[in-house]
Order: structure tokens, then C-alpha cells, then sequence
């Protein structure tokens, strides 16, 4: 199996939970969403991105006689809405089971470097959507029904799963010589950013490893590594 994992009947009702817990219970619904529609540059480059990562995983499911959806991409500025709930700027780029849909405010990245010290490059930015679809994969071969996906481990699993799959999507980005070798650092900044351990010494001031949700910046980024060092999303397996 070039995947690497088993394919079993996704249900993703702990991941939703897990997603509206954490975002706000009120919207002011005087403060209308913008949603990104026509020729925004900002809408063409995830695109963009979004099609580099479909290739990759329609030839990776077809490898195991799979096949493989595309997801859905939601741009927008402040709140908007998902079958998740509320997705908001607080919330931070997010992928919706119910919906197969990523949501990106697109001033995240504003924020990533602000306040936690990572790249705004086009790489970096790159990084962040391809982990999300590295999410709607493991939201396709039912990675979330495990029942470990509940605790605290097993979640940070899933994000270092999701950090491997975006390592081997920039790995088939360089090899197409779109990612240039001194550009990966963009993705790397990105992975160490936005540790968990990073956020909260920064946000709060000290280090608590029991409220970790994603993963320690070296988790992320040696996560990354090993999607990126082999090219194959089998080797991502160990991680789960």
C-alpha cells in the first residue's frame, strides 16, 4: 500500500468537537465575512497551491487503487461559517471533516510572523495549506476513527501525520524544482512557529507540554523532515 496506512469508515465526530471547542460561541453578525471570489492574487496563489496538492494526492490514492476527492478551500477575513461551526481568525487555518473544506483566514500569516516569529514567505504560507489537506487525507482513510485519536497523544499524532504529508508535498515540489533548496527554510520557520511549545512562551510566557495539542516546534519540524528526507507518504505511518 504506497499510503501506508488502512483504510477503514472515517468518523469524525471527536475532530468536530474538538474544532468547536475551540472556537468562540458568539459572532457579531454586524461584522459581515469577506470571502475571496474573483481575482484576488492571494485567492490564485492557494489555488495554486491547492492543484499542486491534488496532483500529488490523486497519484498517491491511485497508487493503492484509491480514489481520491479534492477538497473544498474557504477563504476569508474575520468569521465565517462551516459545518463545523464558526470558523474564525482566532480559530487559525483549519480543516472541516463535515464538510471537506479548508478554512483560511488569509491574516494568519500576518499574525504567524508578528507573533511567533515565523516566515511569511510564499513557501511558509504553502506549508500551512498543505498540512490542512494533509488532514482531508487522513480524513479520507479514516485515521480519525482510531480510538486514540481522543487523547491527547493521539492528537498530536494526527498533526505530526499532517506536518509529515505537507514534507512530502514539498518534497514533490522540489523535485519539479518549484521549492528551491534555500526556500525550504520557509517551511521549516513555519513548523517551528507554530509549536506549540513556541506559542505558549510566547502568548503566556512559559511552557505547559500537558496543553499541547499540535506538537513541540521540534516535533513539527522533524515531522516535517521526514516527509520532505523521503518523499513518501508511507513513512508518515510511523508517526500515528
Amino acid at each position: 500500500n504506497y499510503l501506508g496506512l488502512q483504510v477503514s469508515q472515517s468518523t469524525v465526530e471527536q475532530v468536530v468537537t474538538q474544532i468547536q471547542s475551540m472556537q468562540s460561541q458568539t459572532v457579531d453578525k454586524t461584522d459581515q465575512p469577506v470571502e475571496f471570489r474573483g481575482d484576488d492574487s492571494y485567492e490564485v496563489f492557494t489555488r495554486k497551491v491547492l492543484g499542486s496538492t491534488d496532483g500529488l494526492w490523486q497519484s498517491a490514492f491511485s497508487e493503492s487503487n484509491l480514489a481520491y476527492k479534492k477538497p473544498k478551500l474557504v477563504l476569508f477575513r474575520g468569521v465565517t461559517q462551516s459545518a463545523c461551526g464558526v470558523a474564525s481568525a482566532a480559530v487559525g487555518p483549519h480543516y472541516c471533516p463535515y464538510d471537506r473544506t479548508i478554512y483560511l483566514d488569509e491574516t494568519f500569516f500576518d499574525e504567524l510572523q508578528q507573533r511567533f516569529g515565523g516566515s511569511t514567505g510564499e513557501v511558509a504560507q504553502a506549508y500551512v495549506i498543505a498540512h490542512e489537506v494533509g488532514h482531508h487525507v487522513q480524513n479520507q482513510l479514516g485515521v480519525f476513527d482510531s480510538s486514540s485519536a481522543q487523547t491527547q497523544k493521539g492528537a498530536i499524532a494526527i498533526e505530526l501525520q499532517a506536518d509529515c504529508y505537507a514534507g512530502v508535498w514539498a518534497y514533490s515540489q522540489s523535485k519539479n524544482n518549484v521549492i528551491q533548496p534555500g526556500e525550504i527554510d520557509q517551511a521549516l520557520s513555519a513548523a517551528a512557529a507554530v509549536g506549540d511549545d513556541n506559542i505558549q512562551e510566547r502568548t503566556e510566557g512559559r511552557v505547559n507540554p500537558e496543553n499541547w495539542t499540535h506538537g513541540s516546534s521540534e516535533q513539527r519540524v522533524n515531522a516535517f523532515q521526514t516527509g520532505y528526507s523521503s518523499g513518501d507518504p508511507a513513512s508518515c505511518r510511523n508517526l500515528i
